[in-house]
């Protein structure tokens, strides 16, 4: 029989959140993969948890998930860990355990902390629906890509940020979405848990005078529907509905699909543009 891959939860910062689950999942399996056993050690010590562990990190993700995969398929418990947190979210986890599904070796998650989610809930801002996009990526052209993919999200936006990086990425997230609400989680579960509901330039103002320190969640406010519905109106406004579905027509799509990417486009009802799409018809027969 296969072993099973334990997905275990710890904590982003206080002790206390650790869940007996978790410390008894620990002690049990057959080995820790840990992002950090240097760091993770501390963590099995503060619970006298003595099982073997071995490093599975961003940089032998790929390699050391094939060893693991052995291992798990001879028959041994396998426990994952991150520095902190929930793994596989934003993680090389995801790779381990992507591969397990490919080898039918059982997966299970053991829930506990998350740190977008604890800033979500901290946020006041809407919970309903969410994007998370965790840091931002450090290549220029792929970062301006998502910037300009994040302009007309409607959703919550979280996103993570080291210190050293904030005050220039909150300028970034200004110049792409302009202003909007924002609220800024640092040392989440800590002793000097901070949680400031400002704005985008609220925040860079405040950064002005003082020196980021901790990690950063960031919460963002999604645009109104109403606001995008009105700019994707303005984006079409210099060209009528026909002459819109003929340039998709032209482009090679059929008359259905042009009338429903019209209406997508400009944020109104797809019978309206069939309608107007029929009036036209009608009158140059």
């Amino acid at each position: 029989m296969t072993g099973t891959l334990y997905i275990c939860a710890t904590p982003i910062g206080n002790l206390k959140d650790m869940s007996p689950r978790v410390i008894d999942t620990l002690r049990d399996v057959d080995l820790i993969a840990a992002e950090d056993t240097r760091n993770s050690i501390k963590l099995l010590n503060a619970f006298d948890i003595d099982t073997p562990m071995t490093s599975y990190h961003e940089y032998n993700k790929v390699d050391k998930a094939h060893t693991l995969i052995d291992k798990l398929r001879s028959g041994m418990n396998i426990a994952l860990i991150t520095d902190a947190g929930t793994p596989a979210i934003s993680d090389p986890g995801e790779v381990l355990v992507s591969m397990c599904h490919e080898n039918s070796i059982p997966v299970t998650s053991l829930p506990g902390p998350a740190a977008l989610i604890v800033a979500l809930t901290l946020s006041g801002l809407p919970t309903r629906r969410f994007a998370f996009e965790a840091f931002l990526p450090s290549d220029k052209k792929e970062r301006r890509r998502i910037l300009e993919e994040l302009k007309n999200e409607t959703r919550t936006i979280i996103l993570y940020e080291a210190p050293h990086h904030l005050k220039g990425t909150l300028n970034e997230l200004y110049e792409a979405l302009g202003e909007r609400r924002l609220t800024l989680c640092r040392e989440l579960t800590k002793k000097f848990e901070e949680v400031i509901p400002t704005t985008i330039s609220g925040a860079i103002a405040l950064y002005e005078v003082n020196e980021p320190r901790g990690e950063y969640v960031i919460v963002i406010e999604g645009m109104s529907i109403k606001e995008l519905d009105r700019l994707r109106a303005d984006a079409f406004s210099d060209i009528s509905i026909e002459e819109h579905i003929s340039r998709y027509i032209d482009e090679g799509m059929t008359e259905k699909e042009a009338i429903k990417a019209v209406a997508n486009d400009r944020g109104i009802p797809k019978r309206e543009v069939y309608q107007a799409h029929t009036e036209w018809k009608n009158g140059n027969q």
